[in-house]
């Protein structure tokens, strides 16, 4: 018997991300919202990359809210890189699929 069970549905993303402009240095969050029975498990990635949060790595400045919404610490941002600037997506999924939000730019303010 490993029908699903009638009540769990697929993932779905209810709220979205919205692009974002941060000073360097302050907080920032990427807001992502999903339901889903089971509860979908989320996963952000930037520029087609899976972001690391302090799951992975507890010295990490990126933490992944109860909800899933993705919340920086401060924006890093040095003179030779901008590693928290990027398109961002939000992806949940459960075993009966995966859902993905919109795309959501995070810019860093000018110098």
């Amino acid at each position: 018997g490993s029908h699903t069970q009638l009540q769990d549905t697929a993932p779905r993303i209810v709220e979205h991300p919205t692009d974002v402009l941060v000073s360097k240095g302050e907080p920032a969050t990427l807001s992502c919202k999903a339901e889903g029975r089971p509860a979908p498990v989320v996963e952000w990635y930037k520029d087609g990359e899976r972001v690391e949060t302090d799951r992975e790595d507890p010295r990490s400045h990126r933490t992944l809210l109860p909800g899933g919404s993705l919340f920086f610490l401060r924006i890093l941002h040095g003179r030779r890189g901008k590693p928290d600037e990027g398109v961002y997506v939000c992806v949940a999924r459960n075993y009966l699929g995966e859902a993905s939000s919109r795309n959501a730019s995070l810019q860093v303010a000018g110098e």
